[in-house]
């Protein structure tokens, strides 16, 4: 499963800075507006401290973490949904990731040109929702006029689909963030079809300085917004991230602990993207590799199998199961078979998040 985050903004927040402590990639950053045109496309290993204490217990020789897709969008303009500053190819970019990571300029900085001349994080968050939720107005509108023809020919099933399209546009000229908005299952459905930017899960990620204050005013209005919207909130600073990504891994936490921090805002970002998707992760392990592997909750075991390879989904015979917690308290997986804590389980069993397996399949 191909997790797709997007990152989006306004000019000059951050962004590329960001993505490229994210995937150690190297992004143009510059001092000035769209210094990205085309979006930057890396992968991401999602941090799991579980893999590492697996690796330790089954001396595994590989570690193999989950991944994650993110993509550096260029910077959206007031305008950018009747196509100001590119903006009509942007959103198209916008509508292909799954969720969004809003990066939000929460420090005054006067060697960085804000592209408005002042920072004010929810005014620039503001812009940006206007923006995606004009565009799905007006590819809303122009799927309720495909429909009027069609009822003018007398298809019933159009007259309901344009009554729900008509409920979404005044959602929407009410300033409504669709996720945020309780839907039912049909429904939720049938916003997936029409792929509307608002309809897509976001998380505001604040980007400071090096030495931020828990309670900066800029921080508790970005706090407030998502509130209201329904999404989560992270702050770190790029330009510590940035650094943070040069060191080795064994100078990291001791670079965090000089800073007075227990994990990297990166961390914390991915894990809200992970959970914001509902995924939970499996692990499998041993001696040649411990790996963590990304599936929807309320998957079945036959089918967390299939993510491994096809031919185990196939030929499924069952799987082998114990939990990660259990193994910790254990310390070996021969001691959670000797507490009768290893199970075997069928085709329909639930995996959750955590589960360690190992799958039994005829080729």
């Amino acid at each position: 499963m191909s997790l797709c985050c997007g990152m989006i903004g306004l000019p000059n927040v951050g962004k590329t800075t960001v993505f490229n402590a994210l995937v150690g990639a190297g992004g143009l950053v510059a001092n000035y507006p769209f210094a990205t045109v085309e979006t930057n496309i890396g992968i991401s290993a999602v941090p799991d401290p579980r893999l590492s204490q697996l690796v330790t217990i089954f001396h595994s020789k590989k570690m193999t973490p989950s991944t994650l897709e993110v993509r550096d969008i260029a910077g959206l303009v007031q305008g950018a949904s009747q196509g100001e500053g590119l903006g009509n190819q942007f959103l198209g970019q916008i509508r292909e990731v799954d969720v969004l990571l809003h990066l939000v300029r929460c420090f005054p900085e006067p060697n960085v040109v804000h592209v408005i001349g002042e920072v004010d994080p929810i005014r620039d968050i503001d812009i940006i929702e206007s923006e995606l939720m004009l565009a799905d107005l007006g590819m809303l509108e122009r799927r309720r006029e495909r429909l009027e023809k069609r009822i003018r020919a007398g298809d019933g099933e159009a007259s309901q689909e344009k009554a729900f399209i008509q409920r979404l546009e005044e959602l929407l000229n009410q300033g409504t963030w669709l996720h945020a908005h309780p839907f039912s299952a049909d429904e939720q459905a049938q916003l997936k079809d029409y792929q509307l930017l608002s309809a897509k899960p976001v998380c505001f990620v604040a980007n400071v300085l090096e030495g931020w204050s828990p309670n900066d005013p800029f921080i508790n209005a970005v706090r407030q917004k998502a509130e209201k919207v329904g999404a989560n909130t992270i702050v770190l600073s790029g330009k510590i991230e940035a650094e943070l990504a040069t060191l080795p891994e064994d100078e990291r936490l001791e670079f965090l602990e000089d800073l007075g921090l227990k994990e990297s805002g990166l961390q914390r970002l991915l894990t809200a993207a992970h959970d914001l998707l509902g995924l939970i992760t499996f692990f499998t392990a041993g001696e040649e590799e411990s790996r963590a592997w990304t599936i929807r909750k309320d998957t079945v075991a036959q089918d967390a199998a299939g993510k491994i390879h096809t031919d185990m989904h196939k030929g499924f015979i069952r799987a082998e199961v114990f939990a990660y917690t259990d193994l910790l308290a254990c310390g070996t997986p021969t001691a959670v078979k000797e507490k009768g804590l290893f199970r075997l389980e069928g085709r329909e069993y639930i995996v959750k998040d955590g589960d360690i397996m190992y799958f039994r399949f005829n080729v």
